[in-house]
């Protein structure tokens, strides 16, 4: 197996399980951390970042899913700004209900503001280095992928890992949401990154492997929508759903689906009805092994850590505070 390469003494990167990205920290006179992990290990994240850099000065959002946000209104409350895609920060300061998709995929994020929206190309200091901001949407609308070319180091959020790529929801980001971000691979490919930090799993040891499997993956997503997109997204959700909760009672797995709007979407774009398309998912990802029953209740296989069930108490967009109260 190829070696990790190396990175920059002025870089910290910390890998960490579902349900948080992975987080690069970037020490300096101004400190700044790339994604926040998720809610639930919110001081976690904070307490990390200060013993390792002291305060926070900035924080940059590769995108607002709950896994990279979760830790943003703790470090805003200590002092640190929030960056963010310029599509995602404005939504967000006009609190729109679909923030962070929080509500429509049942992700809890505590509420925060954009205080700098970023647009492509534009340069930001972090830490000890100039990073260039590169829109990579696909994933999300307002993703960000952040290039550091002397050192030739590329942030690649949810873009792809060194196994896969991110999901694409075609039914709130279009039909065309797959195009983009195969298109946006294409691009970061042709940076030819010496180093790629995605926001799960380890640092790919072979960049260029990387893309590869990547760009097939996503071509996948184009050609077969339907498994090699929606059923993938499903998968994925509902998996993250077991994990936060510390799994689902077995008998209440089903009615939690048939409420979430994110599985009529699914089920609508697969032409079946929300109550089959739940039967087939637990039935399919218990068959898979990705689902276990264990002591009466449905748990995520996949590595993860544990959530204490009030860290997700908190409001959805819509009843978030105005964003001049911050």
């Amino acid at each position: 197996m190829s070696p990790q390469p190396s990175l920059p003494s002025w870089v910290t990167w910390w890998q960490r399980p579902f349900p948080d990205a992975n987080t690069l920290l970037l020490p300096g006179r101004q400190p700044a951390l790339v994604d926040s992990g998720f809610v639930g290990h919110a001081e976690e994240t904070a307490d990390w970042a200060r013993a390792h850099a002291g305060d926070v000065h900035l924080v940059v959002n590769t995108h607002w899913h709950s896994d990279h946000v979760g830790g943003n209104a703790l470090l805003q409350a200590r002092g640190a700004g929030i960056a963010a895609g310029a599509p995602e920060a404005e939504a967000i300061s006009r609190r729109d209900p679909g923030c962070c998709a929080a509500e429509y995929l049942d992700q809890p994020v505590a509420p925060y503001t954009v205080d700098v929206p970023l647009d492509d190309g534009q340069i930001l200091r972090l830490g000890e280095a100039d990073w260039e901001v590169i829109r990579t949407p696909g994933h999300t609308p307002g993703h960000l992928a952040l290039w550091q070319p002397e050192e030739r180091l590329l942030v690649v959020g949810d873009a792809l890992s060194d196994y896969d790529v991110g999901w694409v929801n075609l039914a709130l980001d279009g039909l065309d949401a797959a195009t983009t971000a195969l298109a946006s691979l294409k691009r970061m490919a042709e940076l030819s990154p010496r180093v790629l930090l995605p926001s799960h799993g380890p640092v790919p040891a072979d960049p260029g492997a990387a893309f590869a499997t990547a760009l097939r993956r996503a071509r996948r997503l184009v050609d077969d929508p339907d498994d090699g997109a929606v059923w993938y997204g499903a998968r994925r959700i509902f998996a993250f759903a077991l994990m936060i909760r510390g799994g689902v009672l077995a008998d209440e797995v089903e009615p939690y689906l048939h409420a979430r709007a994110w599985l009529t979407d699914a089920a609508r774009l697969l032409d079946r009805t929300p109550q089959a398309l739940a039967a087939e998912l637990t039935a399919t990802m218990l068959r898979s092994g990705a689902v276990v029953l264990r002591d009466g209740r449905l748990h995520a296989a996949a590595e993860h850590a544990p959530v204490a069930p009030e860290s997700l108490r908190v409001p959805y967009p819509r009843a978030w505070p105005a964003a001049e109260a911050y």
